[in-house]
């Protein structure tokens, strides 16, 4: 008879010393792998079974990747998505990423005035461009568009703070714009948050002039537009123009707010775009008091809420207290600066969210031949597919752009473990699956990536599981 093998104890279960020299070299701090061993050995532990040593040292190894996967790395965007929210939406102009390094390694005069030798203000000049980007009488900028509406809900409905429903202050807004933005946070949320009610008007698909004229009630605060920006309706659909809106809102005297929420500050018809995208000077011509917009989408630059408007408004906003929690720091100005500058020289074709919507046909099926000629005798089947590519972030949902893909059929392996395989390599390399193909659309890819997509296909074909 063979003897019976007797279950390992807790006891047993080894050092974190002993695991760390078995993992050997990483490169994530000391402190962070230590702390990621222990967690991973007390999961162990509370566990009914224990696992033999080696087990235990694959379990701790894959716990380690995932930890180090999830630091933030540079990845190369092969979905064909531009303004892509979860890989961070613009890619910054190289003048911004330049301006980022003498600002961020150094000292700098963000509040500090040169010509008196005194305190000056932070985002003086920025605050100008934009307000001459925007055409408006003054501009602002805080850390993000949310932050943006949170500021100018907060200022418009803080006389009435103390008061509790069904004497809250009011923001009158359309059914139809009740946006969901990403990760899950929706308009209606973000402006109650602030402790204003919310006063819908209208239906889903229909809301006309009338409707914000009934619904003005002695407790309206103000009046939002929000842009429909990550969607847009179709058939018996009826929506009041900002002009209509503005000239309700000068006829009650109640400040009226739009959410842009794209940022496009040219015309997308430029950009060879057939549907248009409102910009900032067109919602202020129609008498809009304020605008807010993202800076990281069709602007091109870093996450900032850039709002504008009546002078008197934006100084009042600055006043706020909540106005120093929600401001941007020296970075995000530095590259913001670099990317208001560039739209107001017109050098807008150095801004990459702008340049890869206008990338030509022709020039991604070159790239393409290219690329599929250096995969030549891998275990693949390669050819040239079409895309269509997206604008993203939220901006132009009508609009897509046709765009040349690099169809893959992997021989060694499934197209999920194909994918895996791309994810893992360095940099990452991301692209999805349609057809019974793994597609990699050029429109998303920098031309300067091209070897670095070659050799991550190469190890990845290569590889055996």
């Amino acid at each position: 008879m063979h003897d019976r093998v007797k279950p390992r104890t807790r006891r047993q279960i080894p050092a974190v010393g002993k695991i760390l020299d078995a993992v050997g070299y990483c490169d994530l701090p000391r402190p962070v792998l230590v702390n990621a061993i222990r967690r991973k050995l007390s999961q162990i532990r509370a566990a009914r079974e224990v696992p033999d040593f080696e087990s235990i040292l694959t379990i701790v190894r894959h716990s380690v990747d995932e930890l180090r996967s999830s630091r933030l790395q540079p990845i190369i965007n092969g979905t064909g998505v531009i303004i892509h929210t979860n890989f961070g939406r613009a890619p910054l102009a190289s003048e911004a990423t330049d301006a980022l390094k003498p600002i961020g390694s150094g000292y700098s005069n963000l509040e500090f005035d040169l010509a008196t030798g005194e305190r000056g203000r932070r985002g003086s000049y920025i605050e100008n461009a934009l307000a001459l980007l925007c055409e408006a009488e003054a501009a602002t900028v805080v850390n993000n568009c949310a932050a943006a509406l949170v500021l100018i809900v907060h200022h418009f409905t803080k006389k009435n703070a103390r008061a509790r429903p069904p004497d809250a202050p009011e923001v009158m807004i359309s059914r139809g714009e009740l946006v969901q933005i990403g990760g899950g946070f929706r308009i209606g949320e973000i402006i109650e948050a602030t402790g204003a009610k919310l006063h819908e008007v209208g239906a889903t698909n229909k809301t006309t002039a009338d409707d914000y004229a009934r619904a003005i009630g002695p407790n309206t605060a103000m009046i939002l537009k929000v842009h429909r920006s990550n969607f847009f309706m179709s058939g018996f659909v009826e929506s009041p123009s900002s002009a209509e809106i503005s000239a309700l809102a000068r006829k009650t005297r109640i400040p009226f707010v739009e959410d842009l929420g794209s940022g496009a500050v040219v015309a997308t018809e430029d950009l060879g775009i057939a549907d248009h995208e409102p910009t900032s000077a067109e919602a202020l011509k129609t008498g809009v008091d304020l605008v807010c917009f993202s800076g990281d989408k069709l602007f091109g630059g870093p996450q900032a809420g850039i709002i504008a408007g009546k002078k008197r408004l934006i100084t009042a906003l600055k006043r706020e207290p909540l106005f120093r929690a929600l401001r941007c720091d020296k970075l995000s100005l530095a590259a913001l600066q670099a990317t208001v500058d560039l739209h107001l020289n017109q050098r807008t074709g150095e801004i990459p969210t702008l340049a890869l919507l206008q990338i030509s046909g022709d020039q991604l099926r070159t790239r393409a031949a290219a690329v599929c000629a250096r995969l030549q005798g891998l275990p693949l089947k390669t050819a040239i597919g079409r895309g269509s590519a997206k604008a993203g972030g939220g901006a132009l949902p009508k609009s897509t752009m046709s765009s040349v893909t690099i169809d893959i059929v992997p021989r060694n392996c499934s197209l999920p473990d194909f994918a895996v395989r791309l994810r893992n390599s360095t940099p990452p390399l991301i692209g999805y699956i349609a057809n019974d193909r793994f597609k990699l659309d050029l429109r998303t890819i920098f031309p300067q990536q091209d070897g670095l997509v070659v050799e991550a296909i190469r190890a990845a074909s290569a590889r055996v599981l």
